[in-house]
């Protein structure tokens, strides 16, 4: 609890010496008191009382009784602690009180001492269930799928529909189009939401790990194998396991899948020992697993095991009216990580940045977001500010048409202005500006050479002629008057 703010506790018993013993006790101990002298005005208090922190619950009241009134807390979703307190306490009423959700029962006469350590214990339980509650509400924000397209609508449904079965699903889609948010959506949604949600992405681990890394290993199965290990089938146990990149788990890595999902079975690397394990799987790829089928890279039994419910995540370029609210949603969760003021995007911005193809789409989204929130000074990020494939405008010097003699000259000047541009975004470093332009290195030198641009090593300094050289990959004599046509 915060320290300037007065936990408030409300105390119930229909003996008025009771309510004003422990009224002086709490309000000395810095408490905010309330107080009730039977059920239904215990109910009513409660709830019209914002922020209730403690219940000091009397077990037998006149008409409702205490466990009557504690049955009915436990009801509501955002309920007190309580204690309950009783003059003619048994080992029974306690049981039946400590089922019904009380964190403890003292008896009558109360000790000043004994109900003190009570209600601090509580608050501290508390504030402990808070905290958990506020880091699994900010956990789930990351993990959030957002969006008001009707195709992510149509997936909210599906979603839905499904999660609450034991269903194997499949999830199709390109790379980051959030296919692990819908597998954590679908298990938060399950039967199956407390247990645990474990993610595998096949593609990362090695060929030769994989299965230890799946189905765990005995110690002495393999060299390094220096002590037994559990596999992520059996750290799922009860929960649900993602694999992510199915289709890159190699054909021996896909038998064993299959028996899991047949049979339940897991069977440790180096052991002869049978293992069941109760798993849900989602499982998810970017390859279209019918052409890896005919090319025998995937087990087609497996694919129809896996493919009970498929599912289709939506490229960004399809659902491109959500990027505001992406923007809006990445731009505040940013500011929030890395203790920014939130920022916004002007118009003309978020403009371009629905004109983008987003190739990587939501997660290139994410990661340019981030990028801009962390680097742009101001409170509003504007168009400019873009990295320069987005906003599109190419920052270089076209030639004047007036002084220019035909088309071939004109190209060659601005692919020269657009080479020097280039070379000096990337500090005159050759192999990065032909990575930037996306051409061979070797391609680069030849048109450095045709159009005479000099880099003098350490210094950036470029010398380059008024007018485009001779034809590609030759110099023409640098003299005046001379255009190397």
């Amino acid at each position: 609890m915060s320290k300037h703010r007065k936990e408030k506790i409300l105390v119930v018993d229909d003996e008025e010496t009771i309510r004003k013993s422990l009224k002086m006790i709490l309000e000395y101990e810095g408490y905010q008191f309330y107080e009730a002298a039977d059920g239904e005005q215990a109910v009513n208090t409660i709830e019209e009382t914002v922020g209730l922190d403690l219940v000091l619950l009397d077990v037998k009241l006149p008409g409702m009784s205490g466990l009557e009134v504690l049955s009915e807390l436990e009801k509501k979703p955002y309920s007190p602690e309580v204690i309950m307190i009783s003059g003619h306490g048994t080992v029974q009423t306690a049981v039946e009180a400590t089922k019904l959700g009380a964190f403890d029962f003292l008896e009558k006469p109360l000790h000043r001492e004994r109900v003190l350590i009570s209600i601090r214990n509580a608050l501290n339980q508390t504030k402990l269930l808070n905290e958990c509650k506020d880091l699994r509400r900010k956990a789930d924000k990351k993990y959030e799928l957002v969006g008001n397209h009707p195709s992510m609508k149509q997936l909210w449904n599906e979603i839905l529909k499904i999660a609450p079965t034991n269903a194997t699903i499949l999830i199709f889609g390109e790379s980051g189009t959030g296919k692990e948010l819908i597998a954590r959506a679908i298990h938060n949604n399950s039967l199956r939401a407390k247990d645990k949600f474990i993610q595998v992405n096949c593609a990362a681990i090695p060929e030769e790990l994989i299965e230890s890394e799946l189905f765990g290993h005995v110690k002495g199965a393999f060299t390094g194998a220096t002590e037994k290990k559990l596999g992520k089938f059996e750290l799922a146990d009860g929960g649900t396991i993602f694999l992510d990149e199915v289709g890159d788990m190699s054909l021996k890595t896909q038998a064993k899948v299959l028996r899991v999902l047949e049979e339940g079975e897991v069977q440790k690397v180096g052991s002869s020992k049978i293992g069941r394990v109760d798993v849900r799987v989602i499982a998810a790829t970017n390859k279209d697993l019918k052409k890896e089928i005919q090319e025998n890279n995937f087990r087609e039994d497996l694919y129809f095991r896996l493919n009970v419910v498929p599912l289709y995540s939506p490229a960004l370029r399809e659902k491109k009216e959500d990027i505001p609210l992406l923007i809006e949603y990445f731009g505040q969760l940013m500011a929030a990580d890395n203790n920014f003021k939130p920022k916004k995007f002007s118009d003309d911005a978020v403009q371009a940045m629905m004109k983008f193809p987003w190739k990587g789409n939501v997660r290139q989204l994410k990661n340019v977001i981030e990028r801009l929130i962390i680097s742009t000074d101001g409170n509003t990020i504007e168009k400019k500010h873009l990295p320069e494939e987005i906003h599109g405008e190419m920052r270089i010097y076209l030639p004047d048409a007036k002084g220019i003699k035909n088309l071939k000259e004109f190209r060659d000047l601005s692919e020269k202005e657009f080479i020097l541009s280039k070379l000096k975004e990337n500090s005159w470093n050759i192999s990065q500006t032909a990575r930037a332009i996306d051409t061979p290195r070797s391609n680069l030198y030849k048109k450095l050479e045709q159009y005479g641009i000099k880099i003098k090593a350490g210094v950036g300094e470029v010398v380059a002629p008024s007018s485009p050289q001779g034809p590609e990959g030759e110099e023409s004599p640098n003299s005046e008057g001379q255009d190397g046509r």
